[in-house]
């Protein structure tokens, strides 16, 4: 399948130099430390607040899932992204009574798994009969310090789309402030590659929240990479993004040429009549401009009768 190279942000490239190459620092996420269930030995029934490993085989579609068809293209980029960095969002299933698992949410993201050779996906276990002992499961889930800010992100979402709170209900249930807990949300809108560097700590929040500000997903991915191979401090992204933003315009040769003395010693001659208030440019061929501003008829009058003593 043949795909669109896609381009950096116009001008990107002349303000910041050619794009990072991270691929040997950006490593697939791996769900090593969680629980794998088989078919021998099917994990309990019950909510569950963390991530578990599922074979493949194990994991059957939703026979109510709403989309019927699914953009094979966008199938083959998303299976791509996962073979590079890995599931960043787990799916949600629940436990059937022959020990197999029903997606409830993530039957694209199941999809492209497979497609990526996945033999193990990683899901979220729900017991849609309990939703006060699940909510209180993903609450506890969130109070752990050693969440990294996806799955803080996620585990919001959780609470939003499985528990039916609205962002308010779900700020009371966690002790944060609503800003928080919407500014964790956002994190989700990221590009997948984005969310994978916050994951596994190559990015920070803050790096985060500022890249949030951008719209062209190609610049934030591109700003991504420059923070981690510069390992730029989130005041100097902000300065560069107010490059890219408003880039200074070079400066004219009139601007910047040097001006010889006998330049200056017209502005001092003539300045002296209007209160200095003259200006000169000049290029390296010569050619300029003299600008004068005057205050009162009286300031020409003065500099009228002085040529004239001169005898110009």
């Amino acid at each position: 399948m043949s795909k669109q190279q896609r381009g950096l942000g116009k001008g990107i490239s002349a303000l910041f130099g050619d794009e990072a190459d991270l691929g040997s620092i950006r490593k697939p996420v791996g769900y090593i430390n969680k629980e794998i269930v088989s078919e021998e030995q099917p994990r309990e029934s019950g909510p569950k607040a963390d991530v578990l490993l599922i074979p493949v085989d194990l994991i059957e579609p939703n026979p109510f899932q709403p989309r019927m068809s699914f953009d094979q293209d966008a199938l083959e980029e998303l299976a791509d992204s996962i073979r590079t960095l890995g599931l960043i969002q787990p799916i949600t299933v629940r436990r059937k009574d022959d020990g197999r698992y029903q997606i409830i949410s993530g039957e694209r993201r199941f999809r492209a798994c497979r497609l990526a050779g996945m033999q193990m996906v990683p899901a979220y276990i729900r017991d849609t009969n309990d939703q006060g002992m699940l909510e209180m499961a993903i609450v506890e889930n969130i109070q752990r310090e050693d969440l990294d800010p996806i799955e803080v992100a996620l585990s919001y979402q959780r609470l939003i789309e499985e528990c039916n709170l609205t962002q308010e209900q779900m700020a009371v249930r966690v002790g944060k402030k609503r800003a928080s807990v919407t500014n964790y949300l956002r994190l989700l809108k990221l590009p997948a590659k984005i969310q994978h560097d916050l994951k596994v700590g190559l990015l920070s929040v803050g790096h985060a929240k500022v890249l949030l500000g951008i719209e062209d997903t190609n610049v934030q991915e591109y700003l991504c990479d420059l923070v981690i191979k510069e390992e730029l401090s989130v005041r100097q992204l902000e300065d560069k993004i107010r490059k890219l933003a408003n880039p200074e315009a070079p400066k004219s040769e009139e601007q910047t040429q040097d001006l010889p003395d006998e330049y200056f010693k017209v502005l001092e001659i003539v300045g002296k009549y209007f209160e200095n208030n003259i200006s000169l440019k000049r290029s390296t061929t010569g050619k300029g401009s003299m600008t004068i501003h005057f205050s009162s008829d009286e300031e020409v009058k003065k500099f009228l009768k002085a040529l004239e003593d001169s005898k110009f």
